[in-house]
């Protein structure tokens, strides 16, 4: 006999699918069958593993960690904003660096200014010096 009570859940790498985290669900089934997510802490090696409603999920996402809250299953891959509406980022938003920062021997043009004529580059290439 079945709890009626119960919360409706899904299969984890479904789940992950349907929020866009992963571009296929084999590649969702790979993650999590790798033991790179946890459910509220807990590692899961299995990609039937049940999420629900307020479930936390942690995994790795690129180079950064993602915390994840999940708020609705969602019944299909749908858009972007429908996705996202799936769940709540609980990570802080990544540090962007600084727009004046340009990597060492760069030279600064001013935006919109077009190629440098042969006078501008030859005097770069003074500062430069021969290379």
């Amino acid at each position: 006999m079945t709890d009626q009570t119960a919360q409706p859940s899904l299969r984890l790498d479904k789940w992950l699918w349907f929020a866009r985290f992963f571009k296929s669900r084999s590649l969702a089934t790979r993650h999590c069958a790798d033991g790179d997510v946890r459910i509220n802490g807990a590692r899961v090696e299995k990609a039937h593993a049940l999420v629900r409603a307020g479930d936390v999920l942690t995994f790795a996402a690129g180079s950064r960690i993602r915390v994840i809250r999940i708020i609705a299953l969602g019944s299909r891959r749908g858009p972007a904003p429908e996705a996202q509406a799936l769940y709540e980022d609980l990570d802080p938003p990544a540090p962007r660096p600084p727009a004046s920062e340009t990597p060492a021997g760069v030279a600064q043009r001013d935006r919109g200014a077009g190629r440098p004529t042969k006078a501008e580059r030859r005097a770069i290439e003074r500062l430069h010096g021969d290379r």
